[in-house]
């Protein structure tokens, strides 16, 4: 069982398709596609289902990805600790929340870089759910999520503490007014995809607020929040700190229960503690926002 074929198949499971695999892996769809299949030949069964909206792993894909992601992060792993000579250098990459990769990371990252310049530090923004996710399969050496996280496999140190707020149009003056001022089905909630920890809270608040079957609506980038928001679309919730002083929307605190969340940096227990994962801990720690855990 060659090594890449089983590299391909976890992209193309994580992904959901041949063209998006081939385009991360920088190779052609051909050979994407061959290499699938010469692993399915070898195991003799299908893995994947093809239909019109992509790929779906079958029964037997289901039961291999696990393995094909942890052969792939050991071998990863292994090339890295054998080019580790004490230097920050090569690859890192690092995952994260879009709201704190837009607010708290731009300063972390130019000082890491400032620093190492010898590392090729790559960014990828997700949900907490697959940020989890990748940092356990090892597509990721650590990542920003949202707290809190309880898995035997991670460690966690806490980056960041956020005050979550509503955020609604102009046209609501205060949370009583937008209480009194909707239907009893209560506005509609504008969140990112399923996955995001910040979704679940407002979901929480929702049912708190007598609001349990709103409409939601998804979008995909903060600014598109915002700006939907804004144009009186839905209320969301996002950190203090992602709103700043945006005069086009109004912020609204609620209950501390409600509106306090961390913002812990997750690592695999079981990686190699290689030279530019130490330096990215190094500056992260230096950055006067993080609380020791």
């Amino acid at each position: 069982m060659e090594l890449s074929d089983l590299v391909t198949f976890s992209t193309v499971a994580r992904l959901g398709g041949i063209t998006r695999a081939a385009d991360e892996l920088n190779t052609v769809q051909s050979n994407v596609t061959q290499r699938v299949k010469a692993l399915e030949t070898e195991i003799g069964t299908a893995l994947f289902e093809r239909h019109s909206r992509g790929m779906t792993l079958t029964g037997a894909g289901r039961r291999l990805l696990p393995y094909a992601q942890r052969m792939a992060a050991l071998s990863r792993e292994a090339v890295l600790a054998a080019r580790d000579d004490g230097e920050p250098k090569g690859p890192l990459s690092i995952g994260s929340m879009e709201t704190t990769a837009a607010v708290r990371l731009p300063s972390l990252l130019a000082e890491f870089h400032r620093r190492f310049p010898a590392v090729r530090l790559s960014l990828r923004t997700a949900p907490t759910a697959d940020l989890v996710a990748a940092v356990l399969d090892g597509s990721l050496d650590g990542a920003f999520v949202a707290g809190p996280i309880d898995h035997a496999d991670l460690s966690s140190t806490i980056a960041f503490t956020e005050e979550l707020v509503l955020v609604t149009s102009r046209r609501w003056a205060s949370l009583a007014a937008l209480r009194a001022g909707t239907p009893e089905s209560g506005p509609t909630a504008l969140v990112f995809r399923t996955g995001c920890s910040y979704r679940q809270r407002l979901e929480q608040v929702f049912s708190e607020f007598g609001w349990p079957s709103s409409a939601r609506f998804e979008l995909g980038t903060l600014d598109g929040m915002i700006g939907c928001v804004a144009a009186d679309m839905g209320v969301t919730l996002l950190p203090r700190a992602v709103v700043g002083k945006n005069e086009t929307v109004n912020v609204h605190k609620l209950k501390a229960v409600q509106s306090g969340v961390d913002t812990l940096f997750i690592q695999r227990r079981s990686a190699h503690q290689y030279s530019a994962l130490q330096g990215f801990a190094a500056c992260l720690n230096n950055n006067g926002e993080v609380i020791a855990a």
